[in-house]
């Protein structure tokens, strides 16, 4: 049974961080590149990038790009997002996903808010 698991979200000022992590089982996560999306509310999905499987290459979209990294320690089958600078418009509520999946992804997902 695959099951993605967020957490590490919560509320934070303009300008601070968080470092989100995604716990992986159920599939072999060393062969898969992953992705983080998000979800505003009254909004569609958002991809954010991709890291590859071995965590050696990553993209992001230009809304991120810069302040988001995207890491993974297969070891531990564990995916992260590390965010900085965060910005009011950053509010959502982010999920892990297999990249090839990302459309559709399957965990709880976990709350991130940016206000003062």
């Amino acid at each position: 049974q695959v099951q993605l698991v967020e957490s590490g979200g919560g509320l934070v000022q303009p300008g601070g961080s968080l470092r989100l992590s995604c716990v992986v089982s159920g599939f072999n996560f060393s062969m898969y590149a992953m992705s983080w999306v998000r979800q505003a509310p009254g909004k569609e999905l958002e991809w954010l990038g991709r890291i590859d499987h071995g965590g050696s290459r990553t993209s992001y979209v230009d809304s991120v790009k810069g302040r988001f990294t995207f890491s993974r320690d297969n070891t531990k089958n564990t995916l992260y997002l590390q965010m900085n600078n965060l910005k009011p418009e950053d509010t959502a509520r982010y999920y892990c996903a297999k990249y090839i999946k990302w459309t559709s992804p399957p965990g709880q997902g976990t709350q991130v808010t940016v206000s003062s």
